[in-house]
C-alpha cells in the first residue's frame, strides 16, 4: 500500500487565539493571505534589496519582489519533497511535515522585517538599538519579522499578532534562538556553531530569530516540533532558507547584469587568476592575503568555506563550482553586454531558469545534520555554487565604493531618526505630541516588558525601578523606523531636521 504523508501531526495547525469559524483544510491558507494583504507587506515594494531603485530602472529587485520569488522557489522545494521517495516522505511526516503552503507563508513573511536601505540599513539600526537606546539585544530583521506577525500586525481576532497557526510562526525562524542565550555559553570552534552565530558567541549571536520580549512565544511555537533538535530549524523554515538563498545567489544576478553592475572583464580576471594559480595562492599566509589583486578575494572566500563548513567544504568540488560559474556566468552572460533587447532578455531569463532548477532539484534530507546545516539542505555540489554565486554578488556588487558612499549617506539618516525619536519622546514639554502610532506602540512594548519581568525576572536582576519603561520606549522606537519605507525614513527625518520643504506632503502617514 502507497504511504502518505501527513503534515503537521501534533499543533502546527494550532492558534494562539482559537478561531472556530475557520475551517482546518484552510487554515494555512488564511494564514498566507493575511500575510499578502498585511501592509508590512505592502511596504517591501519601497524597501531596497541589494541596490536602490533609483537611476537603475523599474527592473531592480526590491523586498517585495525578492519575497516573492523565494515563495516561488520554496513551494517548487516542497512539492519535490512530498513527490519525493516513500523513504523521505515517511522522514519528513517524522520530522512534522512539510507543507507547500506554510513555506509559502514563511517564504512571502520572511522580509517583513528589514528596515529601510537594506543590510546596511539593518546594521546601522542594531548599532543604534544597542548603542544610543541601549537595548541588550539589539536589532536583527529576523527577529523583527517574528515580532510583526506575532505583536505588531494586527487580525479580526486579536490586536497584537496576527494569530498565525505555530507551523508558519515556527518556519520563519531561520535562526531559532535569542541573541543573549549564547552570551552564557562555553567558547566553541566555528564549525561547531550553528551557521549565523558568528564566532564570537559571547558577544551574543549575529543572527538570531526572536528578541527576549517574544523568546516565551518562540518556544511555545517550537514546542510542537518535538522530533526537531535544539538550535535546529523546521523542514518548512529549512526550505524557505534554501529558497532564499537560491534567490539571493541567482535572481539578484538578474539586478546587476541589466544595470551594468556586473562587468565581463573584472569578474573573469579574479574567477580566472585563481582557477590558474590555485597552488600558490592556497601557500599563502593570511597576512599576504590582498584583495586588491585578482584570485585573492576568492582565495579568502575558499578558506572561510574550508574553515567554518569542514563537514562539506570540499576543494575539488569548489574548484568545480568555480569552473562552472565561469562558463555560464562570466564566459555565457556576462560576454554580451545587456543591450535590453529582447535576445539580452531571453539569455538572462534563460541562465535565471537554468541555475533555479539545477539548486532547487538537488535539496535532500537529513534525519540528523551537522549543527551548520539543517534536515533540508541542498546537495554538495549545489552548496558550492552557491557560495561561488554569493561571491560574485559579495565582490563585485555589495564592495562597491560607488554604492558604499550612497549607502554611509542612508546610514545616518537611520542614526539620526533613532536620535531625533528618543530626544522627542524624553522631551517632558513635548513628548504628549510625538506620533499617535509610536506612543501607542510605547505603551504596548512597555506592557510587553512588564510580562517578561513576571515571567523571567532574571533578565531584571541589574534593573533599576525605571528599567520597564526605558526598554519599552526604545523597543518601540526601533519598531517604528524598521516599519518605514526608504521614502518615509528620508522624508521623516528632513521633518525632524527642519530641511523638509513640504510639511504635509512629507509627514503622510506617520
Amino acid at each position: 500500500m502507497e504511504y502518505r504523508a501527513k503534515t503537521h501531526q501534533s499543533g502546527g495547525r494550532d492558534r494562539a487565539i482559537a478561531e472556530p469559524s475557520l475551517n482546518d483544510e484552510d487554515e494555512f491558507r488564511v494564514d498566507i493571505e493575511r500575510i499578502r494583504f498585511s501592509p508590512y507587506f505592502s511596504r517591501l515594494s519601497s524597501v531596497t534589496q541589494v541596490i536602490p531603485q533609483a537611476g537603475s530602472g523599474t527592473l531592480v529587485h526590491n523586498r517585495l519582489t525578492h519575497s516573492l520569488k523565494v515563495s516561488a522557489v520554496a513551494r517548487s522545494i516542497a512539492i519535490r519533497l512530498r513527490n519525493a521517495d516513500e523513504s523521505t516522505r515517511r522522514l519528513v511526516d517524522h520530522l512534522g511535515g512539510c507543507d507547500p503552503v506554510v513555506v509559502q507563508a514563511a517564504a512571502a513573511a520572511h522580509d517583513l522585517g528589514h528596515p529601510p536601505f537594506g543590510h546596511l540599513g539593518e546594521l546601522e539600526l542594531d548599532r543604534v538599538a544597542r548603542g544610543t537606546l541601549n537595548l541588550p539585544d539589539g536589532f536583527e530583521g529576523n527577529a523583527q519579522t517574528f515580532r510583526i506577525l506575532t505583536a505588531l500586525d494586527s487580525c479580526d481576532a486579536t490586536a497584537r499578532g496576527m494569530n498565525l497557526t505555530r507551523a508558519v510562526r515556527a518556519a520563519v525562524l531561520k535562526y531559532p534562538w535569542t541573541r543573549n542565550e549564547w552570551r552564557a555559553l562555553a567558547p566553541l570552534a566555528p564549525e561547531m556553531l550553528p551557521r549565523g552565530v558568528g564566532t564570537d558567541p559571547a558577544a551574543g549571536a549575529l543572527k538570531y530569530s526572536a528578541y527576549d520580549i517574544d523568546a516565551h512565544e518562540m518556544a511555545d511555537v517550537l514546542s510542537v516540533f518535538p522530533n526537531i533538535g535544539q538550535h535546529q530549524q523546521t523542514l518548512e523554515s529549512s526550505v524557505m532558507d534554501i529558497a532564499d538563498d537560491i534567490a539571493y545567489a541567482v535572481h539578484d544576478l538578474d539586478d546587476f547584469y541589466r544595470a551594468g553592475v556586473l562587468q565581463y572583464t573584472t569578474v573573469s580576471a579574479e574567477l580566472r587568476a585563481w582557477l590558474e594559480n590555485t597552488a600558490s595562492l592556497g601557500q599563502l599566509k593570511q597576512a599576504d592575503i590582498d584583495a586588491r589583486r585578482p584570485g585573492h578575494a576568492l582565495e579568502q572566500t575558499w578558506r572561510r568555506a574550508l574553515a567554518k563548513d569542514p563537514w562539506i567544504a570540499d576543494a575539488q568540488a569548489f574548484r568545480e563550482s568555480v569552473e562552472r560559474v565561469g562558463h555560464d556566468l562570466v564566459d555565457g552572460l556576462l560576454a554580451v553586454p545587456y543591450d535590453g533587447g529582447l535576445e539580452a532578455d531571453r539569455a538572462v531569463t534563460a541562465f535565471t531558469r537554468r541555475w533555479i532548477e539545477r539548486l532547487q532539484t538537488s535539496v535532500t534530507v537529513e534525519r540528523t545534520p551537522t549543527v551548520r546545516s539543517g534536515h533540508v539542505r541542498l546537495g554538495d555540489e549545489a552548496w558550492h555554487d552557491v557560495i561561488v554565486l554569493k561571491f560574485v554578488h559579495s565582490r563585485f556588487v555589495l564592495e562597491r565604493p560607488d554604492l558604499a558612499v550612497y549607502q554611509r549617506g542612508q546610514t545616518r539618516i537611520i542614526r539620526s531618526l533613532a536620535e531625533g525619536f528618543h530626544g522627542w519622546l524624553n522631551d517632558p514639554d513635548d513628548a504628549g505630541r510625538a506620533p499617535r502610532r509610536l506612543l501607542d506602540s510605547v505603551e504596548a512594548t512597555t506592557q510587553e516588558y512588564r510580562n517578561l519581568r513576571e515571567l523571567s525576572p532574571e533578565l531584571f536582576r541589574q534593573a533599576g525601578p525605571d528599567e520597564v519603561q526605558r526598554l519599552g520606549q526604545s523597543r518601540a522606537i526601533v519598531d517604528y523606523i524598521a516599519s518605514f519605507t526608504d521614502a518615509q525614513a528620508v522624508s521623516l527625518n528632513a521633518l525632524l531636521t527642519g530641511t523638509a520643504d513640504n510639511l504635509w506632503e512629507a509627514g503622510r502617514g506617520l
